[in-house]
């Protein structure tokens, strides 16, 4: 007989002024995972398996944008208050005081912010691929321009609406498979800057990626990510980097504040992400974060370091949270 404690459910709850579509599986203390781009819910699919049957109640969103979530049309409502305002109210939505936070890529990026945003709403952070780093001095938008200037960036290329909605949505297979090769550890991605911004397009610079399925990823798991782009187009996600310079501004004066609740940080070694961050990011991130209690750098793996390494990420997940008991 199946455990209903154990059993994957889906369900849409009224967030604020959106609907946002919710995975949960498991009972007891909250842990909420945050996706980032290109994802769903469906990219902690081994996290939500593992950790509610250590006893946890997971709940992974469709954040702001993507899959079943209602998709703003506006940049602006992708900024700081809302996507903060997302995670507030679905914590009231499921009548939950505080939970444990996990997030990837741009969910990260939010869930850094959200115990300084939302203070006692937030019990502990287990962050992936994304290392806090001090706010930019120059508006981000800058930043991408001067960049395009001397290669291509795709920070760059996705802000101005149209190009990128258009090139991504019209070959959600090809992009897809494309960015998933691109960032993991069987890549490196930092070659697409060899190419000029002039002329040229996402799917331009991105490899061509070897034939599916991958030892991270199955031919039925990528199909889940193409169905549900292909119905909803990459808009709702583009808007996350539109959204940039809002968040920016909004977090002048929250941004520097330390991170004080028990955090852990878990990142493929090869992840571009890294590479970018300069030479000494996790001594960075540990000056930002005194809560910080441990760091994992998972040899071979790349961006999607909770696809690519599941097990390892688990397991580290599962000894952090041990340790808030």
């Amino acid at each position: 007989m199946t455990d209903p404690a154990t059993t994957l459910t889906h369900r849409t709850v009224r967030v604020g002024d959106i609907d946002m579509h919710i995975a949960e599986q498991g009972e007891g203390d909250p842990i909420v995972l945050c996706h980032g781009f290109p994802g769903l819910w469906y990219s902690w699919r081994h996290q939500l398996s593992a950790l509610s049957a250590a006893g946890y109640r997971v709940i992974a969103p469709d954040m702001r944008g993507y899959g079943r979530t209602d998709v703003p049309s506006d940049p602006s409502e992708y900024d700081r208050r809302h996507t903060v305002d997302d995670m507030v109210g679905l914590l009231d939505a499921l009548d939950i005081d505080q939970a444990v936070f996990s997030g990837h890529d741009f969910g990260a990026q939010l869930v850094w912010d959200l115990p300084n945003w939302a203070p006692g709403r937030v019990r502990a952070l287990m962050q992936l691929s994304v290392p806090r780093m001090p706010r930019s001095p120059v508006r981000p938008t800058d930043g991408f321009r001067y960049m395009s200037s001397q290669h291509f960036v795709h920070l760059h290329y996705f802000q101005e609406y149209g190009p990128a909605d258009r090139e991504l949505g019209d070959h959600p297979r090809e992009f897809l498979s494309k960015i998933f090769h691109a960032l993991s550890g069987a890549n490196r991605y930092l070659d697409c800057w060899d190419f000029p911004s002039e002329g040229n397009g996402y799917l331009d610079v991105l490899p061509e990626p070897p034939a599916l399925p991958w030892p991270w990823l199955s031919e039925d798991e990528f199909g889940y990510y193409v169905d549900e782009f292909t119905r909803t187009g990459f808009t709702g996600g583009l808007n996350w980097y539109r959204a940039d310079d809002y968040v920016w501004e909004q977090n002048e004066e929250l941004h520097g504040r330390p991170i004080a609740v028990p955090t852990t940080f878990i990142a493929g070694a090869k992840d571009p992400v890294l590479e970018m961050m300069g030479e000494k990011p996790f001594e960075t991130m540990a000056s930002m974060v005194p809560g910080l209690r441990s760091t994992h750098v998972i040899p071979d793996a790349g961006h999607f370091v909770q696809m690519e390494a599941a097990e390892e990420v688990n397991t580290a997940m599962l000894e952090f949270l041990r340790g808030l008991d």
